[in-house]
């Protein structure tokens, strides 16, 4: 593949990792202003226009009217006051449309042009397929509410939130791999303990994912708005008191929230040390100030998670503090990349 393929493709990649960071704060909008369950249907095509006169906003309302939520919450909810939550979660899902148009009208492009190398081709049918299969979770999730209880299910927001990162990872990361091909240093490498340090960084920021997404699916962030103790407590004493005992590290909203709390705690110590190691004479410059980016988006992050949970979790804060965990995320990519070996072009890392 030619330099200039190559940059095209990462910039699409790009771009398209853009609109998912995107779609993860609308989508933090959607839930935390209870919009989610306002569309009964999942009509992937023709659902894509709205109600366009009276009589339709009238049908769409009816159908809400006959979901658990409406009939246990919202009884004297107006159509006016049902078309602001219906239009969250309506652009929510037109943005994840457009996304898939995004990615793949230029695939296709791509593709019929030669501008796809052989080993790169299945990794994009894999993120195409993580798309549909993100879309199937998101109707699932939705499914989740419209039966009996009228919240959805932790469980399927946690898988669906998830996919989203996952999909972000997978497109990042080989969107830089495309711009600057690059491989794990040697074992007897001064690099390699750095590497591996980023690398573990990247799972500690990958639970904090899976814990955030039980934080908000059972709505964790509405208690013990208190910091740094919990109601004054390092450890609320009711947080096994849910029977099996597992059950309380998904289910019970002190043990989900303290967990999620340590995981922040375990980052505010490592990322400084992170950053301390790259201060070394061997870490490239672009290395060093990635470094330094990820020390403060952490702080920024850490900032708005403790304003969220001690104002109980405004709308504007919790989507920014779900967007920043993208943002962290990217910029950890970003440095990781950067601690690796350059080496000769061949084909995308």
């Amino acid at each position: 593949m030619d330099k200039i393929a190559r940059r095209q493709i990462a910039v699409w990649l790009l771009v398209c990792s853009a609109m998912v960071l995107a779609i993860l704060v609308v989508g933090g909008v959607t839930r935390l202003t209870h919009s989610g369950l306002s569309i009964v249907e999942w009509r992937p095509i023709v659902g894509i226009i709205p109600p366009l006169d009276q009589r339709e906003w009238d049908e769409t309302f009816a159908k809400y009217k006959e979901t658990p939520e409406y009939r246990q919450v919202n009884q004297r909810m107006t159509l006016d006051e049902f078309k602001g939550i219906f239009f969250w979660e309506y652009w929510h899902r037109v943005l994840g449309r457009l996304i898939g148009a995004v990615f793949l009208l230029p695939f296709v492009y791509f593709w019929l042009r030669g501008k796809i190398d052989r080993p790169l081709l299945p990794r994009l049918l894999a993120i195409f397929v993580l798309g549909g299969l993100q879309g199937a979770m998101g109707w699932y999730m939705v499914k989740s509410g419209l039966v009996d209880d009228p919240r959805v299910s932790h469980y399927r927001l946690t898988a669906h939130l998830s996919l989203a990162f996952l999909i972000f990872v997978s497109m990042f990361w080989l969107a830089l791999g495309l711009l600057a091909e690059r491989s794990r240093a040697r074992s007897d490498d001064p690099l390699r303990g750095v590497q591996r340090t980023g690398f573990w960084l990247s799972i500690l920021v990958a639970y904090m994912v899976v814990s955030g997404g039980l934080v908000a699916g059972i709505r964790a962030g509405k208690a013990y708005n208190s910091f740094p103790l919990m109601n004054g407590h390092l450890l609320p004493p009711e947080s096994f008191v849910i029977d099996p005992w597992y059950l309380n590290f998904f289910n019970n909203m002190a043990l989900v929230q303290f967990d999620h709390r340590l995981g922040a705690w375990l980052l505010a110590f490592l990322v400084p040390w992170l950053w301390w190691q790259t201060r070394s004479a061997a870490i490239s410059v672009p290395a060093r100030r990635a470094a330094t980016l990820l020390l403060l988006v952490l702080f920024v992050q850490i900032l708005l998670g403790i304003a969220t949970l001690l104002l109980a979790v405004p709308v504007g804060l919790g989507a920014a503090h779900q967007g920043g965990a993208m943002v962290v995320l990217g910029v950890l990519l970003w440095l990781n990349h950067e601690l690796r070996v350059e080496r000769t072009p061949g084909h995308a890392t």
